[in-house]
């Protein structure tokens, strides 16, 4: 984990490059970078806290998936990501 001036109060986890090669391949860096900073640490921390290898394909899978369709955060509803 690493500190950055994003606000948070915990240290900020970093990007894996598999996770930024799926988001730049599916083209959803920007709407990953357009969610808050707690946001984006939340998905990285979760997905790299998983033991085994199909469970961190499984979240990032997930993570994309929610991306993409905008206004859900974690199975939640996030009105403030929703795609106009």
């Amino acid at each position: 984990m690493s500190a950055d001036s994003s606000g948070l109060k915990r240290p900020r986890y970093p990007m894996p490059d598999f996770v930024e090669t799926a988001l730049d391949e599916r083209g959803l860096m920007d709407a990953y970078k357009q969610r808050p900073a707690y946001q984006q640490n939340d998905y990285i921390g979760w997905i790299n806290q998983a033991k085994r290898q199909e469970t961190k394909e499984k979240r990032l899978l997930q993570m994309l998936e929610e991306l993409e369709a905008g206004g859900v955060y974690m199975n939640m509803k996030h009105p403030a990501s929703e795609k106009a």
